[in-house]
């Protein structure tokens, strides 16, 4: 009698725990959803129809850069040239501005017009009722803060499969519980990738989150290509001496609207119905979640994954480096082809056709390493313009990825993965076999066979 009191007790003390558990979780859920709203989540009262100082008090929260600065665009009608320079109140002015022999940074009468209400309502409208009637208004934004830190990081896609790399990259923001907003870009043949962040970061953090992110979009999308890590804003870890770092061009700018570009874009391409609605509702990425995804890829040395460059201070255990201080590769944990045929002729061409996307990727890896130059530069605090952080000696065909021949010792280990009979080697001139080597076909001449 006494047991079957103690098992009625236990089930009532569980029953009230589970029912405790769940208003716990209620609440929980309540507290997630308003710690980092943005004007609200959900029902956000961010609407097309909020007032202008409404609009512009979210646009400057989530697009906030350097306060003091902002880049414009320009056009040349007679050349069909344009660009982006610093706003100054001395631009062109005769005997006081210096250009074009002398750069802006470096101009000893500068009157930057700084960000306000009026720039941003400015671009909003596409207009600056100060110019001339009928000028195009477009501002940017320079993201690194004088502190060196910045409140957004946002990736740059182009090019004929813009769209295709912009969604790969989209759904990794949405696997690794990262909020991001794609905007198509101002001439409709590119995208951006917005990430914004509850409070600023030092802007080495936010560059490493979108590595971190860009590795693993390329571990199911290999031909996005080490590019993409040259072209995210901001594109320095610090600020190069008298420059004001890269720009980005605000979206939302009313003439780019009209042709259905610089707006916000769901899944399918097609832009957000109310477009300050969306914004609105886009929660923030808290420092302590970003910092935690940089510190699992770090962990796992998948930042970058490629090998680091000759001088590598960062490691703590220098000597535990393999010679190619490459870390050894992970098991390819996908199925994996029956057979793999590899081919060596002017480079090492390994058919790709059955290959899981995350091995390809690691096979361009195996001809990539990170670019000194790029950070000898960014440690003297020197424009990296024109320096790529990683360089690629693979190609990607339709059918095969090929490494240069001196890649083909490590070509050989990687495969590994698969059983010896299930790798194939042939050579332009013979074949090859991991028990035999090299072996030619028909004879092979020598320089004494020439002479006679």
């Amino acid at each position: 009698m006494s047991k079957e009191r103690d098992i009625t007790s236990i089930c009532a003390r569980l029953a009230e725990l589970e029912a405790e558990r769940s208003e716990l979780n209620k609440q929980l859920e309540e507290a997630q959803r308003g710690q980092e709203k943005i004007g609200g989540r959900g029902d956000s009262p961010m609407t097309a129809n909020s007032t202008a100082a409404e609009k512009i008090t979210l646009f400057r929260r989530l697009f906030a850069g350097r306060p003091d600065v902002f880049p414009v665009r320009w056009e040349n009608r007679n050349t069909g040239k344009s660009g982006y320079a610093p706003a100054c109140a001395n631009e062109w002015v005769r005997g006081v501005c210096g250009k074009p022999q002398l750069k802006c940074g470096e101009c000893p009468n500068q009157a930057f017009i700084a960000l306000s209400d009026n720039v941003f309502a400015s671009h909003l409208r596409g207009a600056d009722p100060g110019r001339s009637s009928g000028t195009e208004f477009v501002a940017g934004v320079y993201p690194v803060r004088g502190d060196e830190t910045c409140s957004f990081v946002a990736a740059d896609f182009d090019g004929d499969d813009w769209s295709t790399d912009a969604l790969a990259y989209v759904e990794t923001c949405r696997l690794s519980s990262v909020p991001a907003a794609l905007e198509r870009s101002r001439s409709g043949e590119g995208g951006h990738v917005w990430i914004f962040f509850s409070q600023p970061i030092p802007a080495r953090d936010a560059r490493q989150l979108g590595a971190v992110l860009l590795t693993e979009t390329l571990e199911r999308r290999p031909e996005l290509g080490f590019a993409s890590y040259d072209r995210m804003f901001p594109s320095q870890d610090t600020l190069p001496k008298g420059g004001f770092g890269n720009l980005i061009a605000l979206p939302l700018q009313r003439r780019a609207r009209d042709y259905g570009n610089s707006v916000f874009v769901d899944t399918n391409l097609l832009p957000y119905r109310d477009q300050w609605a969306f914004l609105g509702s886009l929660p923030r990425l808290t420092p302590q979640a970003a910092y935690g995804l940089i510190g699992a890829a770090e962990a796992r040395d998948r930042v970058l994954s490629v090998r680091m460059p000759i001088a590598d201070e960062n490691s703590e255990e220098p000597w535990r480096r393999l010679p190619s201080r490459r870390p050894p590769p992970e098991r390819v944990t996908e199925s994996l082809p029956s057979r793999v045929k590899i081919a060596l002729s002017d480079d090492i061409y390994i058919d790709r056709t059955a290959l899981p996307p995350s091995m390809v990727a690691r096979l361009i890896r195996l001809a990539a390493f990170q670019n000194p130059k790029f950070y000898r530069a960014q440690a003297m605090r020197l424009s990296t313009f024109g320096k790529p952080r990683i360089i690629s000696c693979a190609l990607l065909h339709r059918n095969h990825v090929a490494l240069p021949r001196g890649s083909l010792e490590e070509a050989i280990d990687f495969t590994g993965q698969f059983p010896p009979d299930h790798v194939q080697y042939r050579y332009h001139a013979g074949w090859y076999s991991r028990s035999k080597g090299w072996r030619p076909f028909g004879r092979v001449y020598t320089q004494s066979d020439a002479r006679s």
